[in-house]
């Protein structure tokens, strides 16, 4: 095996211009693919991140995912009713703070209580809809960031005012109100509070910062007209991968709808799985093409050392040796291309992440990249396979040759 090995190493080195090139050809693949699964992913974690973390893990409403069974249903296998109006249920999670104790038992995380609400904020003659949060500020800052999303004012001054209310910044500007200005609210059920604002909030998604509104859990009871009313219950938990099964176990242990924040946004995640499809397609054409410069040096090699497969083969070369001598320079060519591909992909990689970007948009003020010992392995792997695909046929062309037809063409 060493003979072999010292002959294609010899090859390589009697043609150091091809074989650079071919080397460079395959790092320029690695390490362009590996920048490129580091931007897409970057990106693709980062929105995940910012969404994670403008909600909730997982949000336990007082609904439930089907409608009860009526009498008639589990009494008698075959009936149908029609016309039939279910009594007037009071709204709200029953016993709210013996859920959250059963819950905050076994929960790696921690919860809050809330009310939901939807509402009317009257400003400087406009109606604008919103809607309405009361929460528990200490408890708040553990499932949520909403505390460090605040441009204005803390979660902290909805206790220094009367019906203190804080406002996301894209609702702010939409009725034109700032921190200190008194707005009117008024309920779906009728009810009109007076509130004066002492923060604006940004969490970075539009849809939240343009229609939503907090304030304390008694301002919101107060607004629903129903004292001791809890409609939500807000969980973080320690893993956010985790929060299906943790939504999952809740739903079965009290009975309402508990909703992860992946089934939320389902529609986002399998965009995400073909995005994730399209960059893998994209990143091992790159490869691909630069597998072809590997074939065109390593036949070209073998066209180059015809005389010399057919001495070889002349004084007792297998055919399986001589194919062997091609498919290590092919697999050289790839496994040092890698090497330098590493080095490149990761240059150009903290290249890109250094580009500041100063945009109203984004929180973050550099492009998101994603550094993964799995693009590294990956980029290495598909190198190397396709390195040894394109030798491979050079290998076999080389192996089948005959020294007479060699020598006898040379002469």
């Amino acid at each position: 095996m060493s003979y072999v090995l010292d002959i294609a190493l010899t090859h390589l080195r009697s043609r150091v211009r091809q074989t650079v090139v071919g080397v460079m050809g395959v790092a320029t693949g690695v390490g362009f693919s590996i920048m490129m699964a580091a931007l897409m992913e970057g990106s693709q974690a980062d929105f995940i991140r910012q969404l994670v973390d403008s909600l909730p893990h997982i949000s336990v409403s007082d609904e439930t995912r089907n409608p009860p069974r009526q009498p008639a249903e589990t009494r008698y296998d075959v009936v149908q009713i029609d016309g039939l109006r279910t009594p007037v249920v009071r709204p709200g999670i029953k016993n709210p703070m013996a859920i959250m104790a059963s819950i905050e038992s076994w929960i790696p995380g921690a919860i809050a209580p809330s009310v939901q609400a939807k509402a009317v904020i009257r400003y400087a003659g406009r109606d604008t809809a919103t809607s309405f949060t009361g929460l528990d500020p200490k408890r708040e800052q553990k499932v949520s960031k909403l505390s460090t999303q605040m441009r204005q004012g803390s979660l902290d001054a909805l206790y220094k005012a009367t019906n203190a209310l804080i406002l996301g910044d894209g609702l702010a500007k939409k009725i034109g109100a700032r921190v200190g200005n008194t707005v009117t609210i008024v309920s779906g059920a009728g009810r009109t509070l007076d509130c004066t604002i002492v923060g604006i909030a940004h969490t970075g998604v539009a849809q939240i910062d343009d229609a939503s509104s907090y304030g304390l859990i008694k301002t919101g009871q107060i607004l629903a007209s129903q004292i001791g009313l809890v409609n939500e219950l807000r969980i973080r938990v320690a893993d956010a991968l985790q929060a299906r099964a943790v939504a999952t176990r809740i739903e079965a242990e009290t009975g309402y709808k508990s909703v992860s924040w992946q089934e939320a946004h389902e529609d986002l995640l399998s965009a995400f799985e073909v995005r994730n499809i399209i960059m893998y397609t994209v990143v091992g054409a790159i490869l691909l093409v630069a597998s072809f410069g590997t074939f065109n040096i390593v036949s070209t090699i073998t066209h180059e050392k015809a005389r010399d497969i057919a001495i070889m083969k002349s004084l007792g070369f297998r055919a399986k040796s001589v194919r062997r001598i091609f498919v290590i320079e092919a697999a050289a060519i790839g496994l040092v291309g890698a090497l330098i591909g590493w080095a490149l992909g990761y240059a150009l990689t903290r290249a890109m992440g250094s580009i500041e970007i100063k945009s109203p948009f984004m929180d973050t003020s550099t492009i998101p990249v994603l550094y993964s010992p799995l693009h590294y392995a990956l980029a290495t792997i598909v190198a190397l396979a396709s390195s040894l695909f394109a030798g491979y046929f050079p290998a076999r062309k080389a192996a089948a040759v005959e020294p007479v037809d060699i020598i006898r063409g040379a002469s």
